[in-house]
């Protein structure tokens, strides 16, 4: 860190394990998975889950493998926005203005849709206890309640997120062991494997194959986003840069981060296939899973496996899969409020860059992070197509946030850049272009409907919420930041006082950040 002008202000307590837990927690292939299960089998059937994780897989390594490469060279806190601001040379600040608010809009969608789809699991497995008949009210209620503890455990419980993060791979590791051979084991009557490696099926109303299988793809994609995707059960989970976002706080960053990264996709891709196949052999009646009264594919087919108690214990261990994902997605994302406000981005930044000197943790950033993650939940009271908005924003914040770095990379910084312990070599240059082209594509598949006919019930409401976050990040950009933000800023000399938000570089130019109403001025002064 001394190297890129950066202070140690967090604490080094992760190891390479444990970091490469919080990507593998936040990926959380038993949240994303279980959670889109239901769509995906209405829009491609069993081939669609089964090829598309496969094929999305290989695509999403491509990116965490041009993440990473870029990780080893610049493993701080901040991540991707500072990657932008470095490999973009003079159109540094535009870019990680841009890449920072995408990525910050992300992990707040990426936290709503995580917590909200504990929420909605959790209320389906009370249901299915004791019959209860909840409301999206209370559903919201619930989300509120979960928010709260990840905060309070962020806040507090520092010392234990490690052991968490670690605790949390077990958890999903073993439950997909056990969730595999349980199914294989109990279900009596098993598909076969035609049905599950070529199996078609379509309910979207779409006449188009070719589009039905694309819109298939979204449970694949959102899974591996790092932010995912509906939280199939919500939904997909999310974010590969969790590792990015973690690596000041870990020992030989500039090697762990980068392979935290490319771990979580690689074990999520064997882990995720093994689970998919499970459960796709334990359908023993297709009508019965696609119209549960449960409101959940997956508990529908345990319960035909295993009967109401060993379904139970199966969705115990789904719930905590998703507990831990969402405390993994608060980690993350208040850590990236941290380092964007650190560097002056944020309204209130001379706050939001505070560690707790008792607690050891970014305390502001965390509630912030639980704040905005809440607003955004109240939109499932107007109707479930809300909740899939938040959690397609979540994707494609997070993927334009991942895109750009690698795209500066290839444009800007070419021929400059000098790689870390961690190198692409000859592959860098296709594997990046490769990378850029697919979030391109999956960043227009997000938006588009998923039923047909379209009605105001089942419209993909993705595209006015892109579009409003487009409109305020380049418009404040224009008329607002770019007279002020210079991206990221040295704080090796960081000095203390009393709170003030003073970023001093060993240059000769001191870079003093003034709070101004809503924004955040940035004023050079010569050093005499």
């Amino acid at each position: 860190l001394r190297e890129l002008g950066y202070k140690q202000e967090l604490k080094r307590e992760l190891t390479s394990f444990t970091n490469f837990s919080v990507s593998f927690s936040v990926v959380s292939i038993l949240t994303g998975l279980t959670a889109l299960y239901g769509t995906a089998l209405n829009s491609g059937g069993p081939a669609v889950i089964i090829w598309g994780w496969v094929f999305v897989s290989s695509m999403s390594m491509c990116v965490a493998a041009a993440m990473a490469e870029i990780c080893s060279s610049y493993p701080t806190s901040g991540g991707l926005y500072y990657w932008s601001s470095k490999l973009a040379g003079k159109h540094g600040p535009f870019y990680a203005w841009v890449t920072g608010w995408w990525n910050l809009l992300g992990q707040f969608g990426c936290t709503a849709g995580i917590d909200f789809g504990l929420a909605i699991l959790l209320c389906s497995v009370i249901s299915m206890a004791n019959g209860w008949a909840y409301e999206r009210w209370q559903v919201v209620l619930i989300y509120f309640l979960i928010l709260i503890i990840h905060g309070l455990i962020n806040t507090f419980l520092v010392r234990l997120i490690a052991l968490m993060n670690t605790i949390s791979v077990w958890v999903h590791i073993g439950g997909v062991v056990i969730i595999l051979v349980t199914l294989l084991v109990k279900t009596q009557d098993k598909a076969s494997a035609s049905f599950v490696f070529t199996g078609f099926i379509n309910n979207t109303g779409w006449s188009s194959s070719v589009y039905v299988v694309l819109l298939g793809l979204l449970q694949s994609q959102f899974t591996m986003t790092g932010c995912k995707k509906i939280l199939i059960v919500c939904s997909d989970k999310f974010s590969n840069d969790a590792s990015a976002h973690m690596t000041e706080e870990t020992k030989n960053a500039d090697v762990a981060g980068p392979v935290g990264i490319l771990m979580a996709v690689g074990v999520s891709f064997v882990a995720g296939l093994g689970y998919l196949l499970a459960l796709t052999f334990g359908i023993q009646n297709l009508d019965r899973v696609l119209s549960t009264s449960t409101g959940n594919p997956i508990a529908q087919i345990f319960l035909d496996a295993l009967g109401e108690t060993g379904a139970l214990l199966l969705l115990i261990i789904l719930l905590l899969a998703q507990f831990f994902c969402g405390n993994a997605s608060v980690t993350a994302n208040s850590r990236m409020i941290y380092a964007f406000s650190r560097d002056g981005a944020m309204p209130g930044s001379k706050y939001l860059h505070r560690i707790h000197p008792t607690l050891k943790s970014p305390v502001w950033g965390i509630w912030l992070s639980c704040f905005v993650s809440g607003l955004l939940g109240l939109l499932y009271l107007v109707g479930a197509t809300a909740f899939s908005a938040i959690t397609s924003i979540a994707t494609i914040g997070l993927y334009i946030s991942y895109g750009l770095p690698t795209f500066c990379r290839l444009v800007y910084s070419r021929d400059s850049f000098e790689p870390g312990p961690i190198s692409l070599g000859r592959f860098s240059h296709p594997i990046g272009i490769i990378a850029c082209i697919w979030i391109a594509f999956i960043t227009v598949l997000f938006v588009l409907p998923g039923s047909s006919p379209v009605v105001a019930e089942n419209m993909n409401y993705t595209v006015v919420i892109v579009a409003g976050s487009a409109v305020y990040i380049f418009g404040n950009w224009y008329f607002n930041a770019r007279h002020w933000f210079k991206g990221p800023v040295a704080n090796i000399d960081l000095e203390e006082n009393g709170g003030d938000f003073v970023q001093t570089s060993t240059q000769k130019e001191e870079m003093e950040v003034v709070d101004v109403g809503e924004k955040s001025e940035i004023v050079e002064n010569e050093k005499n």
